[in-house]
């Protein structure tokens, strides 16, 4: 017994705390050793050895489940199994990676819920004259719009770039914007509303595609959701966006009912 340790030493020497020795013992990984003349187990160079393999075993991220196999296992399967593991942890990395990226886009903002492109329009409103509540009703209607209809979203960026590009489309927009300090029954409205009306017919591209529009039409449910959005907020706007949709629709706009 002179070249025998105890399990605090054993412990120590393979780099692993004596709870951990134990619950190898309780999981057969490692046999106890025989106890001394004074009651104590001691531990031998062949025990350390058979320890420093589980322990890196499990280090390196084997289940402990499957441990005492690989041990006892011929070369081949324990290749076979270290290759399943190896799969295993990359997907997990990659996993990680993907939350770490996310957690780096949130500290960005917009970019945790949004694509680049759709980022990019929301930092040209605005350039344009767009007010910063203007702005921020529209970036949650792009997270819902992507979230809700995400078939519909594509066209609906490639709408948005075109009304971004149209000076006329963005004088009405702001207009309409502005329309929230006006009295609820101000003639305006329906002016405003009919000059809207008469652009979108002008211009069919702000209408959005033939794709974009069935995916938006199948999805009437969630249409009515992002466009009530903040509606409590500005029930100007929301009449106002009421009435130029009434106003397409019986010009055979397919837009979803209210």
């Amino acid at each position: 017994m002179m070249n025998r340790v105890t399990i605090g030493q054993a412990a120590a020497f393979v780099g692993v705390t004596v709870k951990t020795v134990r619950h190898y013992h309780k999981l057969g990984l490692v046999e106890e050793p025989e106890r001394d003349s004074s009651g104590y187990r001691r531990y031998g160079s062949a025990d350390l050895l058979r320890l420093v393999r589980v322990r890196t075993l499990a280090a390196a991220g084997v289940p402990l489940a499957e441990i005492g196999t690989m041990l006892d296992a011929d070369a081949s399967l324990v290749a076979a199994a270290l290759a399943d593991v190896e799969r295993t942890l990359t997907d997990r990395i990659a996993d990680l990676i993907a939350r770490r990226d996310t957690l780096h886009r949130l500290a960005d903002g917009d970019r945790a819920l949004l694509p680049d492109r759709a980022v990019a329009l929301l930092e040209r409103m605005p350039g344009l004259g767009l007010s910063p509540d203007y702005v921020a009703a529209q970036r949650e209607a792009l997270v819902l719009a992507r979230a809700l209809v995400p078939g519909g979203f594509d066209g609906f960026l490639t709408q948005l770039e075109h009304w971004l590009d149209d000076p006329e489309y963005i004088d009405l927009t702001k207009r309409g914007w502005e329309a929230e300090t006006w009295e609820p029954d101000d003639p305006r409205i329906e002016e405003l509303a009919t000059a809207m009306a008469d652009h979108y017919l002008a211009n069919p591209i702000l209408l959005g595609n033939p794709t974009s529009l069935r995916a938006w039409a199948n999805a009437s449910t969630q249409y009515r959701l992002i466009n009530s959005h903040r509606e409590d907020g500005a029930p100007i706007s929301a009449r106002l966006t009421a009435l130029t949709e009434t106003k397409l629709r019986s010009a055979g706009v397919p837009i979803p009912y209210p």
